[in-house]
């Protein structure tokens, strides 16, 4: 098994489908019986009129068969195939050898052909079936009783017997599908090739894969509350293929969960724009997971450069926290991300458009938003609706060279209750509202991360190293920079909040804030050197306080 997977990692030819031999072609499989069982009725009445206008046969079972026969079309039902009915409420009504002798069955082995005339077993050539809806029966919040109910054991069974056996029957399990299939029979004269059955097969594979991952899900997380399973399953449905991943000779594409999830920049509608990138869907991401974080709050502007904010302001209106956001760091915020907390306006997107950004996510955009970013070809425009709940809870993975690693969403918060002052000073209102500002951003930015903040604006931001004080320094760096470039008096760090995502395990980084000019301090606490540091802030003026809770983020 290992060599036949690397070989087809490799782009190596497989071992030939059973009853094939080496260099020779699978025919046609003319369609003369079908087996159509639904739970979603979309486009059965279209597909079971197709099919009858190609003479074939149609098996069906209870609500499918009502459907078809209120379209006007002759349908035998299963009961009448196997000679047993349908009983247990259901439960038991395709799980016979009539029906799965009849898909599994392969043609030209003489034993299975002797066996088929034996036992009366008749072929069946084309099964079209979608499983009970188990996601949206969860999603509605019924009860245990129903959700155990709505788990498809006859459905799968007939699928997995027909995928495994398309080198004589077709499998359809996606409604989307049936317009190719009626154009491939019209087109070969009721025929399928073997072509379109082996896809049809990988994509049935898929879906019970799929169906059986959400089972799995709903059972140990909702039925059991067993955080991490012995088994994770997790299935995907792609979304869109990317130009390209992190760098241009690396492939990407978007993947959304399949069944109930949150919503999120994945979902978000796109309204002008040329396509996405993966780094588009990364930062665009972290933008809007940060903004979240103040969707019950003023207006504010997140703006991001490789998945970190580069500045984050609040403001009387979105146009001034722009500014304000925009002022932290408008180097880096030349083809940055942007995000909001409310629906974006004209006046707001004319200012966002006089630099160049590659791509706003808002709730929502008015005309006149609409309307100036029109002007911007390649600027993307992304409609969230809701944000995120930042509270929520989920899992997070990570690939690593041999496996995963899994872990709970960061989703704690921290408020002006949990704190603990540990100075001799008392922050002020003002510095303690500036403090979990700042910490509220810190926790989005990647360690080692200090964020000086002040009046609901960031002051500068350093991202990303290695050590402490440098990230410190680097934020008061930009600070400066931006003082001179806009004319002010001073730095924005000077009488600011300084925020760091871990304790400060020396008393250094804490010392290069006060350099800054920094006035008051947030930061987890918890170092063995938590005496020197705090000795370091009495003797500064300054006020400390520790939140308990440490943000690192990688």
């Amino acid at each position: 098994m290992t060599r036949l997977w690397a070989r087809l990692s490799l782009g190596q030819a497989g071992p030939e489908p059973h009853g094939m031999k080496a260099g020779t072609k699978m025919t046609d499989v003319k369609i003369k019986r079908a087996l159509l069982s639904v739970s979603d009725k979309t486009g059965l009445a279209e597909l079971g009129a197709a099919l009858a206008q190609h003479g074939v046969e149609l098996v069906s079972t209870g609500g499918t068969a009502k459907a078809l026969r209120d379209a006007g079309l002759d349908v035998m039902d299963i009961s009448d195939l196997t000679g047993f009915p349908e009983m247990m409420d259901g439960r038991v009504k395709t799980l016979h050898p009539k029906v799965h002798g009849g898909l599994l069955a392969v043609r030209d082995n003489p034993e299975h052909v002797a066996a088929m005339n034996a036992h009366e077993i008749g072929a069946i050539d084309l099964v079209v079936v979608n499983l009970y809806p188990f996601a949206q029966t969860v999603a509605k919040g019924a009860d245990r009783d129903e959700i155990i109910e709505n788990i498809d054991i006859g459905g799968p069974s007939m699928v997995r017997s027909a995928a495994k056996n398309h080198a004589s029957v077709a499998i359809v399990t996606d409604p989307t599908d049936y317009a190719e299939l009626i154009a491939a029979m019209n087109e070969t004269g009721g025929a399928i090739t073997y072509d379109f059955r082996r896809r049809l097969a990988a994509k049935a594979y898929s879906a019970t894969a799929s169906y059986d991952a959400m089972i799995s899900q709903w059972f140990a997380f909702a039925d059991q509350q067993q955080f991490f399973p012995d088994t994770l399953a997790i299935t995907a449905k792609r979304g869109e293929e990317l130009r390209y991943g992190e760098n241009p000779h690396q492939k990407a594409a978007l993947y959304i969960p399949v069944g109930p999830h949150g919503r999120g920049i994945a979902q978000a509608e796109q309204l002008q724009g040329k396509e996405l990138s993966y780094n588009n869907y990364n930062d665009a991401d972290a933008a809007l997971e940060l903004v979240s974080e103040f969707r019950d709050g003023p207006p504010t502007v997140v703006i991001v450069k490789h998945a970190n904010p580069c500045g984050v302001a609040t403001g009387a209106t979105l146009l001034e926290a722009y500014k304000n956001a925009l002022e932290c760091d408008s180097v880096s915020a030349f083809g940055g991300i942007i995000a909001v907390n409310r629906p974006l306006d004209g006046p707001t997107a004319e200012a966002m458009c006089d630099i160049f950004t590659e791509v706003v996510a808002a709730p929502a955009a008015d005309d006149a938003a609409r309307a100036a970013f029109a002007r911007k070809k390649n600027l993307r425009l992304l409609i969230t609706g809701d944000l995120p709940d930042p509270a929520r809870n989920g899992l997070n993975i990570k690939n690593i060279a041999g496996g995963y690693l899994v872990q709970s969403r960061d989703n704690g918060r921290v408020t002006q209750d949990m704190l603990k002052v540990v100075t001799k000073r008392q922050p002020t209102t003002q510095e303690l509202e500036d403090c979990l500002f700042a910490w509220t951003v810190a926790k989005h930015t990647k360690s080692n991360a200090i964020v000086y903040a002040k009046d609901g604006v960031t002051a500068g931001i350093g991202a990303g190293q290695m050590n402490r004080r440098d990230s410190a320094r680097i934020a008061a760096i930009k600070a400066k920079e931006a003082a001179e470039t806009y004319g002010w008096a001073a730095s924005r760090t000077v009488g600011s909040a300084v925020a760091s995502d871990a304790f400060f395990p020396f008393a250094d980084g804490l010392l290069a804030a006060v350099e800054a000019g920094a006035t008051a301090v947030i930061q987890p606490g918890g170092s063995i050197r938590d005496d020197e540091v705090v000795a370091a802030a009495d003797e500064a003026g300054l006020a400390m306080v520790f939140t308990g809770v440490r943000h690192f983020r990688h």
